[in-house]
């Protein structure tokens, strides 16, 4: 017989055919996932649900759990417990819940006391539990960073991890490819960081909606491992599902020898497969962006979205220029809110506070970058009078490095405020935030309104460009620093390339038999559906003439720290319906009648829900009343979201949003009938119809709870389990053995016992 002839395929097609368990003809499908990361925030509730089911979690061995959103950065050498380290309440309360839920379902966990403990799109790459050709999901949209190993990673919500947790698996329907192409040599100054925001700045925040990027090119290429971190980890600004870069020498270079990544044979084996994980010649792109690296200069945000960039030499653009009005209104808010006059160069901007941290820009690279810029500015550099600067590494055996390097003798020196690792002020769920007014130099990834601390203002920017910042007390271009002599005394800098990670590390557990049983079997009862039935809704819509209205502004940080899915309807849009310094309402629309009463919301603009997946956002909401969405197009984990908590996201096109919300501002009903899908509208205008996922449909009309529904293809996960251990043995039982609370103490760099 001859041979099948196999088409060309993309590195995304290839790891999405890998993980198919089953294939639904409408075309939804059932993924396997093979790495799970868990952390304080959005695991409360889905821990609770498997509880209320009677549920276990199938495979421990595939799933790691670390705190890192809400946890305080101060020094922890007093740390006693989390019940006197942590003073703030609800954050006290998540922490604990996790300890709990960790030590009830039998999880490996990163704790306080644990130098492995730190960001989880940190701790996961650098254990070597992130590897190439897996599928990898949390709770948290930046998953997309692990993406840099060639492998597809995005973020869930809440509903989703409870799903993985019990099934292993999660219901996707398969994204459009994209390839983003960067070809040429960077700049001077010029970091990944600078060519992340320059393509969000081509693109837009929606450009890649719908899509798994994948970035190609010369400049991708020559990038080291952290560098690729940086640019996967904002795909999901730039709209995208997930972001990812074919696995090269570079990256198998960086997971050898770590703690969760294969020995022996089985790395072998493990590098044999993994060098075919790149796109096919001739494969089939629906979307391709290139960019010339010569174009890309070191870049800062002038607004409230990561889109609204410029080169550091420019200026502040002026909304009177913009021929696209709602552009023109949106640049007229963030101008208003980031306190800016059109055409004000960007160099001229001051700052109150500098943040070099987070899932972006918080690895031992990252560090030394914005130390060179420190030691190039003198010996004498100093931050600049009435700045404050901190830095927050990403983990602490980054933490533990920089200090053998002696990085933190250099900040310190300064001035900076060198801290504990931790999320910190990227999103400001701890005591780290800024004031309503102040105006932060971030190395993190998003500049929302409120982001980083109520009515607070954020210019995102490279660790360099940050450094510089810190040291100037202005928005500086960072190439003023570059090519100096250096010349220091107590530091040598030839240390900061020469240490290695891996003396920070901890050796891997011994690996169990490949045929070893180590899933947990799932009860054979079914649990009731926790989904509400969604059949016809009738009432007052509330319209909004806003486009990117992203997560942050439809549920503010501080309410992320509920144990519960309800009460939040206080929360919807509390940055809009209160005033951040009087605390008074606003004239902002749900504050009036009849719209304090909306059942229904026509959102006029793009991308409704794009930014953070916080499943509270239609937690929020739902208790609020609203049960129905329309719009022109929707984040995608948001999207996901709403039908996973009974909510109807309808798509329209954007001239029928605008005629509906014209009902709306009128005052009058609509009536959403999803069986017949279509919007009856009164006054004898004629009905909208409108298209909706036959699955999500059916599911939403019956009230069915996914998990429930996976759990009767249990034979088909069994037999997909069996193949993948005879296939892509190592990864089986790769999971952190006996590490249970309390955690192994702190002590000196060696051997930890598992």
């Amino acid at each position: 017989m001859p041979a099948v002839s196999v088409p060309p395929r993309t590195l995304y097609d290839k790891i999405w055919d890998d993980h198919v368990v089953e294939a639904k003809e409408d075309g939804l499908a059932l993924i396997y996932v093979d790495r799970h990361l868990v952390f304080e925030v959005s695991s409360p509730q889905a821990f609770e649900g498997l509880r209320s089911a009677g549920r276990k979690v199938r495979r421990p061995d595939c799933t790691l759990a670390t705190v890192d959103h809400n946890v305080p950065t101060v020094s922890r050498k007093n740390f006693q417990s989390v019940e006197t380290f942590i003073t703030e309440p609800d954050s006290k309360a998540q922490v604990l819940a996790l300890e709990e839920n960790v030590r009830d379902f039998g999880l490996a966990y990163f704790g306080l006391k644990d130098r492995r403990q730190g960001i989880v799109h940190i701790i996961g790459p650098q254990q070597g539990f992130t590897l190439p050709g897996i599928v990898c999901v949390a709770g948290d949209s930046h998953t997309s960073t692990h993406g840099a190993f060639g492998c597809l990673a995005f973020g869930v919500g809440t509903s989703e991890v409870e799903h993985v947790l019990a099934t292993q698996t999660i219901l996707q329907r398969k994204s459009k490819n994209m390839r983003i192409t960067v070809d040429g040599e960077l700049l001077e100054g010029v970091t990944s960081k600078d060519v992340i925001l320059h393509i969000i700045g081509v693109i837009g925040t929606a450009g890649g909606n719908g899509c798994v990027i994948e970035y190609a090119g010369s400049v991708i290429r020559s990038l080291s491992m952290e560098a690729r971190m940086s640019i996967c980890n904002m795909s999901i600004e730039a709209g995208a599902r997930a972001g990812m870069i074919a696995p090269d020498e570079t990256t198998f270079k960086y997971l050898q020898g770590r703690p969760l990544a294969p020995k022996g044979d089985a790395w072998d084996q493990a590098i044999t497969h993994w060098k075919t994980l790149k796109s096919d010649e001739g494969a089939k792109f629906d979307l391709e962006v290139k960019i010339n690296a010569a174009d890309i200069t070191p870049t800062v945000t002038w607004g409230t979205s990561p889109q609204d960039v410029v080169p550091i030499t420019g200026r502040v653009p002026d909304p009177a220029t913009m021929a696209d009005p709602a552009k023109k209104a949106s640049a007229q808010r963030s101008l208003a809110y980031m306190g800016l006059e059109p055409n004000t160069p960007m160099e001229e901007v001051k700052i109150d506070k500098v943040f070099i941290g987070s899932c972006t820009n918080s690895r031992i690279e990252d560090l030394r970058s914005a130390a060179k810029i420190i030691l190039a500015a003198g010996p004498n550099a100093k931050v600049a009078p009435n700045v404050y600067a901190m830095i927050v590494p990403g983990s602490g055996i980054i933490k533990q490095h920089a200090e053998v390097e002696g990085l933190d003798i250099i900040f310190k020196r300064a001035g900076f405020d060198w801290r504990e690792a931790g999320c910190s002020m990227c999103l400001g769920m701890n005591p780290d935030q800024l004031a309503p007014g102040e105006r932060c130099a971030s190395t993190s990834n998003r500049n929302f309104e409120g982001r980083q601390g109520a009515g607070g203002r954020t210019h995102l920017l490279s660790p360099a460009m940050a450094a510089a910042a810190a040291i100037t007390g202005k928005l500086t271009d960072v190439r003023k620093f570059l090519g100096k002599q250096v010349t220091v005394n107590t530091v040598d800098l030839s240390a900061l390339k020469t240490v290695s990670e891996f003396q920070f590390m901890d050796e891997a557990p011994s690996l169990p038999s490949p045929n070893s049983s180590i899933s947990n079997p799932l009860p054979a009862s079914a649990s009731p559906s926790s989904v509400t039935k969604f059949a016809t809704i009738k009432g007052i819509a509330v319209p909004l003439h806003m486009e990117n209205v992203d997560t942050d502004m439809i549920v503010p940080k501080q309410f992320l720290k509920t144990l519960k899915r309800t009460g939040l309807a206080r929360a919807l849009f509390l940055t809009l319906r209160k005033d951040p310094h009087t605390g008074k309402d606003t004239d902002f629309i749900l504050n009036r009648a009849p719209y304090d009463k909306a059942k229904i919301l026509v959102c006029t603009g793009k991308n409704f829900g794009c930014g953070s997946s916080r499943e509270h956002a239609p937690w929020s909401l739902k208790d609020f009343g609203i049960r129905c969405l329309i719009a022109p197009s929707y984040g995608e984990i948001f999207f996901n979201n709403s039908f996973q908590n009974g909510l109807l996201p309808v798509i329209l096109p954007q001239e029928q949003c605008l005629e509906l919300a014209k009902d709306a501002e009128a005052g009058l009903e609509l009536e959403v009938d999803l069986e017949k899908e279509e919007i009856r509208r009164v006054g004898g205008a004629p009905p909208v119809s409108f298209h909706t996922d036959p699955f999500r449909r059916h599911c939403l009309l019956n009230g069915l709870d996914d998990i429930a529904l996976t759990m009767q293809t249990e034979d088909a996960i069994k037999e997909f389990e069996k193949k993948r251990t005879a296939v892509w043995p190592w990864l089986d039982g790769f999971g952190y053995l006996g590490n249970r609370i309390p955690v192994v103490q702190e002590k000196k760099v060696g051997k930890t016992d598992w």
